[in-house]
């Protein structure tokens, strides 16, 4: 047997699966290694299974092609073969934006895709513009035109790649003719008189549509394309990943159900009462490059219902050690207080919480169940969580 010892707190580890596609048992797969965790003494009541949300769609096969997105992009903005499309705010990234423009683009072969950054970085924090440029060429309010910008200035401090040039190259490879110029304010994009509007970005997509819509109606969001239908998520083509070329694989559908018949089908194999979730990006930035990893929309794309709105507090163990070892109080003492604090569920304003912000446990799981796992070749899409979350 492989029980932890008693002296060891909150721990998570990943799960080797080995490869998942489209049609596996997704559910039978994770159900038998609970099995052999529960076997070797790593199985208890009130653990957290993390799933990966790339597994869960790649088994869904919930992939789109290019051309599926051009279709929908032209229907739903009205969209003719030498239109103009406007791209607002989207992030700089080589798998989760290119290949979606480039479904963008082959809505107007015949015409021109606008693309409008924010600047000098875009949503989570890749530059995409010299910051000191910037503030030598207008500051924030500034509209900057890409082929105005010396080329050194456009280059992303960690891939060494020009965004606006390689969104260029991605459009022109559709037929369309690029616009490529970086700007704050949404509204600015409507002097390149498009026809239709992409609001690209992720987190602030509606408040970026209602400012276009306040003078210009034909607009939508990423999330209006490819949420519908057997093929399809309820976030759209936000969330989607490039999967190979000219697809797209959308975010898991159905996650909550997916989450609850893996928690009943190991708690009939085990006996064990679990928690599970199906988690995306991490919610953390990057304190040496200030790239906030967030590219989903949400870190979490299904959970079981415990999960759900579970706030982790918590007391402030040290500051409270240190106050009762002022008060003279012994060790033994010490560890009864802070244990009779913990049973008691004290509010976010009590006195022994000071300093510990509520989190959404949903969002604490993922990052560090995205941390864990990490998105290279660890091959541990599943990850187990112990002793962090508390059933009642």
């Amino acid at each position: 047997m492989k029980t932890l010892p008693a002296y060891i707190g909150s721990a998570a580890f990943g799960l080797k699966m080995g490869v998942f596609l489209p049609g596996c048992d997704l559910i039978g797969e994770v159900s038998r290694r609970a099995e052999e965790l529960y076997r070797d003494g790593l199985l208890d009541d009130g653990d957290v299974i993390c799933i990966t949300e790339s597994v869960v769609a790649r088994v869904q096969n919930n992939i789109v092609t290019t051309d599926q997105v051009a279709e929908e992009v032209k229907d739903k903005l009205n969209l003719q073969p030498t239109s103009t499309l406007g791209v607002v705010f989207p992030i700089a990234s080589r798998n989760r934006f290119s290949v979606v423009l480039e479904g963008l683009a082959k809505a107007v072969p015949e015409g021109r895709v606008v693309v409008q950054f924010s600047h000098p970085e875009d949503e989570v924090g890749n530059q995409v513009i010299d910051p000191a440029y910037v503030e030598t060429h207008g500051g924030a309010g500034a509209v900057l035109r890409h082929r105005d910008i010396p080329g050194d200035l456009l280059l992303h401090p960690v891939t060494k790649l020009d965004y606006g040039s390689y969104y260029a190259d991605a459009i022109r490879r559709q037929g369309a003719t690029p616009v490529i110029f970086y700007a704050n304010d949404p509204q600015a994009i409507l002097a390149e008189q498009p026809d239709g509007i992409m609001a690209a970005d992720i987190r602030t997509r509606e408040q970026t549509k209602a400012r276009l819509q306040q003078v210009f109606a034909n607009c939508i969001t990423l999330q209006d394309i490819c949420n519908d239908g057997d093929i399809a998520s309820s976030w759209g083509l936000l969330g989607s990943n490039m999967s190979s070329e000219g697809k797209l694989k959308l975010a898991p559908k159905d996650g909550d159900a997916i989450t609850q018949d893996i928690q009943a089908e190991i708690l009939r194999r085990t006996g064990r009462n679990v928690e599970v979730m199906i988690y995306g990006d991490g919610a953390y930035k990057d304190p040496e490059t200030g790239i906030y990893e967030l590219a989903d929309p949400v870190t979490t794309f299904g959970c079981t219902p415990r999960l759900n709105n579970c706030v982790r507090g918590g007391v402030k163990y040290k500051m409270l050690a240190d106050q009762l070892h002022a008060e003279g109080k012994s060790v033994e003492e010490i560890e009864a207080a802070i244990k009779d604090a913990r049973n008691n569920d004290l509010g976010a304003d009590h006195m022994e919480t000071e300093g510990t912000t509520p989190r959404r446990m949903t969002d604490i799981l993922a990052s560090l169940a995205d941390l864990v796992s990490g998105s290279s070749d660890a091959g541990t899409p599943v990850v187990v969580v112990k002793s962090i979350y508390r059933s009642k």
